[in-house]
């Protein structure tokens, strides 16, 4: 009877990505920081749910020489997981020459912290009494060869138990997937091409692929899934990307196997497009912002972007919206398109203050040039916004 194996399935850490476009320092660290917190969510879980061990398929780190105590805290995070656990490096973190992998300091790191890490850095299988692993390392940041290549001619029934399961772990492209990157992403991401349809899946040569790379939660074939990255670092396009996630796989020889996916965000991102259409408005995007965030307090990214013509109290409600907003989430990106529009009624409180005539014929001047050419106009309104909140000040 062919033997089963449960383990999770996990990728594109990039522990130390450093998050240049917050500029909040303290906010930005809060966002460095979950990417290893992240990790207790991942122990905890494979160790409730039963798992023998964990693969990371790639992208343990953000760069392939990050800082010492980027390594020593992920050795020590890596160590408290509390199971066995197979990395390969990814684009970002590759094994060639000049990486951390080769180093004395991370070598000392990994064998004080977490000896229960293996790298995979040949391509090579590895067998456990489980399961076989078949690692397909990048030992570039960018191959022109696909990286499980060297599964088409490797030899599976050289005296292995043909009963265990074969486990792939690979980190690159099936596909051309649109939209994988934010826009504020300065490498437009891994060129390796992976052909998963020569390996033979289909015939049972392997049974699970293990991919990353892509950093939404995806299914390819039933046998064949990216798991994402488990903690979310972008603002995304395209409808399908789905981060923020870990896959619990069982598997075994000849079958089907068996894939169920775990959440582990700790940081949601949001992005959100609003028409205020009047003034009620406002209090419609308060209610959809609400409805994203709740009351968490430096748990959330919000990309917002905001249009609509409104009045003068409507812009102060969005103006203490925006401020509140920014206190309370890790960040806010911000794109303003609003226009101010006072109604008639309150461009009358102004144009005919009889008390006041100055102001008056000032306001009826500001309102007249606010409907001129736009240039002339966005002055005239910004005027008449500040003439309406020294009167009400006064």
């Amino acid at each position: 009877m062919a033997a089963t194996t449960r383990f999770l399935h996990t990728a594109d850490w990039q522990l130390g990505k450093p998050f240049a476009g917050v500029e909040d320092a303290q906010k930005r660290a809060l966002l460095v920081q979950e990417r290893f917190s992240v990790l207790e969510r991942i122990g905890r879980l494979a160790r409730d749910e039963g798992a023998a061990f964990i693969v990371v398929a790639g992208d343990v780190f953000d760069s392939p020489r990050p800082m010492p105590p980027v390594i020593a805290q992920a050795c020590d995070a890596i160590g408290r997981l509390g199971l066995p656990v197979y990395a390969i490096p990814g684009n970002h973190d590759h094994g060639g020459e000049g990486s951390l992998w080769g180093t004395e300091f991370f070598r000392a790191q990994a064998a004080d912290l977490a000896p229960n890490l293996t790298v995979l850095l040949s391509r090579q299988a590895l067998e456990r009494e489980d399961a076989v692993l078949f690692p397909c390392p990048l030992l570039q940041r960018h191959e022109a060869a696909d990286p499980s290549g060297w599964l088409r001619e490797a030899g599976l029934e050289d005296g292995r138990d043909p009963q265990r399961p074969r486990v792939v772990l690979a980190h690159g492209s099936v596909q051309d997937f649109d939209g994988f990157h934010d826009d504020e992403e300065a490498d437009g991401g891994s060129r390796n091409r992976l052909d998963l349809g020569r390996l033979g899946l289909e015939a049972g040569r392997f049974d699970y692929v293990a991919l990353g790379d892509w950093h939404g939660t995806k299914r390819v074939e039933d046998w064949a899934w990216y798991a994402g990255t488990p903690e979310p670092d972008r603002f995304t396009k395209g409808g399908d990307h789905d981060p923020g996630n870990v896959l619990l796989v069982e598997a075994g020889r000849g079958g089907t196997p068996w894939v169920r996916v775990l959440r582990t965000a700790g940081i949601e991102w949001h992005e959100l497009d609003w028409d205020c259409a009047g003034d009620a408005g406002v209090a419609g995007l308060r209610e959809q912002v609400e409805r994203c965030v709740g009351q968490r307090v430096n748990r959330d990214v919000l990309r917002l972007r905001v249009r609509g013509s409104i009045g003068f109290e409507a812009m102060t409600s969005l103006e203490a919206l925006m401020e509140s907003w920014r206190a309370r989430l890790i960040r806010l990106r911000l794109e303003n398109e609003v226009v101010l529009a006072p109604s008639p009624e309150e461009l009358e409180a102004l144009t005919r203050r009889e008390g006041d005539p100055v102001i008056a014929r000032v306001a009826a001047r500001l309102s007249e040039l606010a409907r001129g050419p736009e240039e002339t106009a966005a002055v005239a309104r910004q005027a008449l916004r500040e003439l309406h909140r020294a009167c009400a000040a006064g």
